[in-house]
């Protein structure tokens, strides 16, 4: 079968980057738009996405950065009128937004964005790929699941509540490499593609036993409640709280994994056994 071509939008960014590398490795023509490129003409977008079959879009969901969900609109009027793309798939790649309707303000704003994105594709009949990606590793692993934290700490680790809510973690090239998988495969057609490497689906404290297992050594302990947390977090500028009410749901709530992948979707490592995914123990061990 003949590969798809694909249009990678926000292709050079930190996930973007990524799936250009996969694409290409998986023998895909790929063309790329920057994210600027998105306030172009509608013309110019329909041109481009006339030259492909398969549409990525790979802008920023997180506040801290650029939160530009929405500009997808466009890109979703621009997909409806070229009429010739065989499946988009729109930013996500984080948390299911469909299973966040009871998420907390402000960080919902993210959820909320990302289904009017959703219906507007589903709306206008464009065929679709949701990509639920869950924690980026490089988010949460070198912090061992701390906010603001990039680093693993030799001595003092501070957990989440009792630390004990599951969460998934996935290296970022495995991320890109899943997403380019699914682009050809009519398995994945109109449904949500859930990354949930097994060996990935830990908790906060298995995390940190990873880690204690690496240095030889463990770490001191404390901890902050739930309500230490929230209070802490409304002291933040408006950013940081979206970011932290991300957090909140997957650490003290364990949003992540507290569910069945039903009809709707597919699991990505069941779909793909080929890929040989990056453990959380393989990955940590870039820390030492």
């Amino acid at each position: 079968m003949e590969k798809s071509k694909v249009l990678i939008i926000g292709g050079t960014g930190y996930l973007g980057k990524r799936l250009v590398k996969a694409s290409l490795a998986e023998g895909h023509e790929t063309y790329v738009l920057q994210r600027q490129d998105m306030g172009v003409d509608i013309e110019k977008l329909v041109e481009a996405v006339r030259l492909v079959d398969v549409v990525i879009c790979a802008i920023s969901g997180v506040h801290i950065r650029s939160h530009q969900i929405l500009l997808q609109l466009k890109l979703v009027d621009a997909i409806n009128e070229a009429g010739n793309v065989k499946r988009f798939l729109p930013s996500e790649f984080g948390t299911d937004p469909a299973k966040m309707e009871n998420a907390m303000e402000p960080g919902r704003v993210t959820f909320d964005d990302k289904m009017v994105v959703r219906k507007a594709i589903e709306d206008a009949g464009i065929p679709f790929t949701y990509v639920s990606a869950n924690c980026f590793a490089g988010y949460f692993l070198g912090g061992l699941c701390q906010p603001g934290s990039i680093l693993p700490s030799m001595d003092h680790v501070v957990l989440l509540g009792d630390g004990n809510q599951k969460a998934i973690y996935v290296d970022e090239d495995d991320i890109a490499m899943y997403t380019i998988k699914t682009i050809d495969d009519p398995r994945t057609l109109n449904k949500t593609l859930y990354l949930r490497p097994p060996q990935n689906i830990l908790s906060q404290r298995e995390v940190v036993e990873v880690w204690e297992k690496l240095i030889g050594k463990q770490l001191r302990k404390s901890s902050i409640s739930k309500e230490e947390f929230l209070a802490n977090m409304k002291t933040q500028n408006y950013a940081e709280q979206v970011g932290l009410t991300h957090y909140y749901h997957v650490c003290y709530e364990g949003c992540l994994a507290n569910f069945e992948i039903g009809e709707e979707g597919e699991e990505a490592s069941q779909l793909y056994p080929e890929i040989n995914y990056t453990s959380v123990h393989e990955y940590m061990k870039r820390y030492l």
